[in-house]
């Protein structure tokens, strides 16, 4: 029995996956540690992985599984419209989340403890939200795409998600959001980053 093939489509999207995983599990991390009476992190750590989840999904992520990925797989079959109906309205939703996270995150800075409850719920909320979000791409429209897409439709949205010629996001824009993400594992205290553990 033949392996499945790798696309590069599908490697791209549970890297991107992974990237997020990390800095989401961060903001838990964080959170939690200050719920437990821990030392408060920099919020500056917070802010770039604000920044993060905002930007990356928003310009690069999302527009790719949308325009290339989602939409041929629509021209193949119908089997997952309902599942894509779903994970593109929650495309939009995300956004919107992160706003919301953002104006927690300002109230807390202004305000002190009594805010930081409401910042613990959403991201909280928003954790379990995205893991959903991106379980269900990849138990779902992975194996969708799999058994629908020809090889020339994959040569395609191959191309599309490849990072060096990325018709939407542009080189140098997902750059600037690796260099983010670099930034934010570094900063990060251990366990969870590499930066110094907090004390």
């Amino acid at each position: 029995m033949h392996a499945p093939t790798l696309y590069t489509a599908l490697r791209v999207i549970r890297e991107e996956h992974h990237r997020l995983s990390a800095v989401i599990q961060g903001m838990l991390y964080f959170v939690r540690t200050i719920d437990k009476g821990g030392q408060v992190p920099d919020l500056k750590v917070f802010r770039a992985m604000l920044l993060y989840i905002s930007d990356y999904p928003e310009k690069v992520h999302h527009p790719k599984e949308d325009h290339y990925l989602f939409a041929q797989l629509r021209k193949r079959t119908h089997e997952a419209d309902a599942v894509l109906d779903e994970l593109e309205a929650q495309h939009g939703k995300g956004d919107a989340l992160v706003r919301a996270l953002e104006h927690a995150l300002t109230r807390y800075e202004l305000l002190g403890r009594t805010a930081f409850p409401e910042f613990l719920a959403l991201v909280e909320s928003y954790a379990q939200f995205y893991f959903a979000h991106m379980r269900l791409e990849e138990e779902a429209i992975m194996p969708a795409a799999q058994r629908a897409l020809t090889p020339e439709d994959w040569a395609s949205v191959d191309a599309a998600f490849d990072a060096n010629r990325d018709p939407l996001a542009g080189g140098e824009y997902k750059e600037g959001l690796d260099r983010l993400f670099s930034l934010i594992a570094n900063i990060t205290p251990a366990p969870i980053g590499l930066g110094p553990e907090n004390r």
